[in-house]
């Protein structure tokens, strides 16, 4: 059970996010009309600062706080693809971002299901680039709650049975109060207090682990004495599969929509390169998470069998005075609420953009607009409690993982999209069709296992890039056989691949590039 202090601070900060949340209105108010754009972007008005916050904070989930070391724990070095995977994202966040922002600050796209509508011409493909990431979004907010819950469990501050439920709903509900009111604004100001309580809490967690335990040394022989000496070092069989899913997931995360969403809140491109060339910082701060799960090992913590993402929360709970490990729970625990707001408000906002308005009320008004996207978000979060209440935790594993292969056949809609338009929209979704069947194909076969073997070796990679590969080989070949044979494409209304130049908007600091 948690001591007094303990509950004191992890209550302290809970209350902490939410009074910062009712303050959000006053983060950068434009006094505008309601709109899509004004709810869910933030009036695109974002400077570098809070879209460092908010950006960091979306991509950087309590669940990959707690699944990093899990994995560290468990498995050992493979454990640390999720670093090259960060920095990977660095780059193509710098390249892909700003271009993309650029585009969709020209035009008024607000999704990037808008940008492959009017780059193509195609709402069958702008459609199901909508849809996959709805799915894909969906399984990956259920992930926020179980990441909330493994670690109050094993820090004894989440009650048993229907009580532990009822104190998860309560933090939802004031989430969805938040996001209902002031949109994007929420989780952004969160965003701000997450990134100190997380920053300071695990800083002094290292410091205090690698005292106790003896130092760096004391602590990778501790875990190389419980996991074997080999688990701390890749062998060359795992390479492919360390190098592939790293590459993989990083292509994967750019093509999210609540990461997207986050980069089209910033003021402009320049602002997106500084937060690119910034976001290694919270890479720093994953690897460390990673150390304390062989830090974990060294100290003989016992997670339970299936749940080894408790092994951290565990060691914290065991070695350090209970204000601190408060302070880390009350940090991991606002770590999820914020991507949790990005990802409803991301999945709405598709919903509404690219769904309801194409297909059923083209007509509606913006203000009309707000309030369906408002209510999806409620239902969005309300369907992520239901799911981990109504099923296993390895169900939403599960389907997250299936999420991770799927958001990446996105892709070459999206990405390769943006700096050539040659690709035809039919065979675009000829080779989506194929990456989704054969990537879902390959994940079930191998027991809900994202790396795949191939040949008598075997050779093992990760399931998503073979499916992408497969995926651009029929585009490819499709666009050669559709060009041969006349068929017409649509209109593109994007100006690409020429340089765009946006004009500067002095009530949003938009960047001119």
């Amino acid at each position: 059970m948690a001591d007094g202090t303990m509950t004191a601070t992890f209550l302290a900060v809970i209350g902490g996010a939410s009074l910062l949340a009712v303050t959000a209105r006053r983060l950068r108010p434009s006094g505008r009309l309601p709109s899509l754009e004004g709810w869910a972007l933030a009036d695109r008005s974002l400077g570098p600062v809070w879209t460092w916050f908010l950006l960091g904070g979306t991509i950087f989930t309590a669940y990959t706080f707690t699944a990093v070391p899990g994995l560290a724990y468990g498995n050992g070095a493979a454990a640390f693809f999720a670093v090259p995977y960060t920095v990977i994202v660095c780059p193509l966040a710098f390249v892909l971002l700003s271009r993309l922002w650029t585009v969709a600050r020209a035009h008024g796209y607000i999704t990037v299901a808008d940008f492959v509508r009017g780059r193509y011409g195609s709402p069958p493909l702008a459609l199901v680039v909508a849809l996959t990431g709805i799915l894909a979004t969906m399984p990956y907010l259920a992930l926020q709650l179980l990441g909330i819950r493994a670690v109050l469990t094993a820090g004894g501050v989440y009650p048993r049975g229907a009580a532990g439920d009822l104190v998860m709903a309560a933090l939802f509900a004031g989430l969805a109060v938040a996001t209902y009111r002031h949109g994007l604004r929420a989780p952004t100001v969160i965003a701000a207090l997450k990134a100190v309580a997380v920053f300071v809490s695990l800083t002094a967690v290292t410091w205090l682990v690698l005292e106790r335990l003896g130092g760096p040394g004391a602590v990778f022989d501790g875990a190389a004495r419980r996991l074997g000496g080999d688990a701390l070092v890749l062998t060359p069989a795992q390479q492919p599969a360390y190098a592939t899913l790293a590459l993989g997931s990083a292509l994967a995360l750019m093509m999210y929509p609540h990461v997207l969403t986050a980069g089209f809140a910033a003021d402009g491109p320049r602002t997106l390169r500084k937060v690119a060339v910034a976001l290694p910082a919270w890479t720093g701060l994953l690897a460390l998470f990673g150390v304390l799960g062989f830090a974990a090992l060294a100290a003989g913590v016992r997670a339970p069998e299936g749940g080894a993402e408790a092994a951290v929360p565990m060691l914290v709970d065991r070695l350090m005075p209970g204000p601190l490990a408060g302070l880390v729970f009350g940090a991991i625990t606002v770590g999820a609420l914020v991507p949790a707001a990005v990802m409803s408000i991301a999945a709405a906002t598709s919903f509404v953009r690219n769904v309801y308005v194409e297909y059923v009320h083209p007509t509606a008004t913006p203000k009309r607009q707000v309030r369906i996207a408002k209510a999806v978000s409620l239902i969005a979060k309300a369907g992520a409690v239901a799911f981990v209440f109504g099923l296993r935790d390895q169900d939403a594993i599960n389907l997250q993982l299936l999420g991770g292969v799927w958001i990446l056949q996105i892709f070459p809609a999206v990405a390769v999209g943006l700096f050539t338009g040659r690709l035809h929209p039919r065979a675009l979704l000829a080779g989506w069709a194929t990456g989704m069947v054969a990537g879902t194909y390959l994940v079930v076969r191998e027991g809900f296992s994202s790396i795949v073997g191939f040949g008598s070796g075997p050779l093992e990679i990760y399931a998503g890039l073979a499916a992408l590969l497969l995926n651009l080989i029929v585009a490819v070949a499709g666009t050669a056989v559709l060009e041969r044979l006349g068929v017409p494409r649509g209109a593109d209304l994007t100006d690409l691949p020429s340089r765009l130049t946006v004009r500067r908007r002095p009530e949003t600091g938009a960047n001119q590039q």
